[in-house]
């Protein structure tokens, strides 16, 4: 499944969003507009759906809370809104609609209380679920609860809580890979910086890890076409899981390599690559163009695609960057593209406009006809005294 329509009401820096999304999607913006609050909204869902160590009041709890959640701008009306439609495929039709709004109990523990909750099966034409009801009214306490995250309440509509549940979200630290100590002190929930790669390398079967590492390989040599025989190897003294590869040198042999020794770029794009072909949930990349060459930033469109091509199941992909370079690629439909605008009233979420549409089409890139006008209006130039 992937998420066809996103609508927000009072989320962080976003007092209303309504916005349709595609396979794959490029949020852009100026600095502090919300790119990682955008994304943000979908992780909360998927720990919202977490029935083990999660939930409504330990996903806003793990935020500061509701006045760290809550749009700033929302004086009149306080809740907070999230909806979201679900398609099966790319350009099909919406099949569920699900949507939950919250704010404070006002009172007492001051907790965070379900003011709406709903779920429509749009196939069928049919509403599943619509809170608060008759239940929750006889017991307030049902109220700080959400369906999604109770398998006995979501029973005819599990499939969304499932999908919200395995959402990835990515943003390889190569210094986590190369330097295992850093990451010794513990490990966020979730593996957000990839910590755990080398580990899930590790627990794939041989057939499908070998199988997974050619594919990589093989699309990887657009950007590093020296390195070749990419494999995984367990150190013989303790046992430890390692990436290796041959890097093509003067000297025959001489050039074998462990991870600690890749380059930051090849770990980050290495952990992109993986994930792609590793399942088919909602993916999430913050800024996949850190610590890459120009020339190479320019290749990652085409590198997405491919590993998609090569993939079981092809993922949505939600993408933020600050990179002109990633969005030069002729494959970058406009209208895969959301640019975010700060203004007085909070960040606006723009799709491509027809002219946008109609320069694309003309020859201008994307990167031409949208990313020039996320440079802020007036810049001042830094110096050193």
């Amino acid at each position: 499944m992937l998420i066809t329509r996103l609508k927000l009401k009072n989320w962080r820096n976003f007092k209303q969003v309504d916005v349709s999304l595609r396979e794959r999607v490029f949020v852009i913006g100026p600095n502090a507009a919300g790119k990682s609050n955008l994304l943000d909204v979908l992780r909360f869902l998927r720990d919202v759906a977490k029935s083990k160590g999660g939930g409504l009041q330990r996903a806003v709890e793990t935020r500061g809370g509701l006045t760290k959640l809550r749009c700033l701008l929302a004086r009149r009306d306080p809740e907070v809104g999230i909806t979201v439609e679900l398609a099966e495929r790319p350009d099909e039709p919406p099949i569920w609609r699900y949507e939950l709004a919250f704010r404070s109990e006002g009172k007492g523990k001051q907790r965070v209380v379900i003011s709406k909750e709903k779920v429509e099966d749009l196939a069928r034409k049919r509403v599943l679920l619509e809170r608060p009801d008759r239940k929750d009214e006889e017991d307030k306490e049902r109220l700080t609860e959400t369906s999604l995250e109770q398998v006995v309440a979501n029973k005819d509509f599990r499939e969304i809580s499932q999908f919200f549940g395995t959402l990835t979200y990515l943003h390889l630290v190569p210094q986590l890979l190369k330097h295992v100590e850093l990451g010794a002190t513990g490990q966020l929930e979730g593996d957000p910086f990839g910590q755990s790669f080398l580990e899930r390398i590790a627990k794939t079967t041989d057939r499908t890890r070998d199988a997974r590492l050619r594919k990589i390989e093989a699309a990887l040599r657009a950007c590093v076409p020296n390195m070749r025989n990419l494999r995984f190897e367990r150190d013989a003294i303790t046992g430890s899981p390692h990436l290796g590869a041959l890097y093509e040198h003067w000297r025959p042999e001489a050039g074998w390599q462990r991870e600690d020794q890749f380059s930051d770029g090849t770990l980050r794009l290495l952990g992109i690559m993986w994930s792609l072909l590793e399942g088919d949930s909602l993916l999430l990349l913050e800024e996949p163009e850190l610590s890459l060459n120009e020339a190479v930033v320019r290749e990652i469109p085409p590198l997405l695609w491919e590993m998609q091509r090569l993939a079981k199941h092809r993922r949505q992909i939600l993408i933020t960057t600050h990179s002109s370079a990633i969005l030069e690629h002729k494959s970058i439909d406009p209208r895969e593209v959301l640019r975010l605008e700060p203004s007085s009233e909070g960040t606006r979420v723009l799709a491509a406009t027809e002219q946008d549409i109609k320069l694309v089409a003309a020859g201008y890139t994307v990167a031409e006809a949208m990313a020039s006008k996320t440079r802020p209006s007036s810049l001042t130039q830094l110096s050193l005294l």
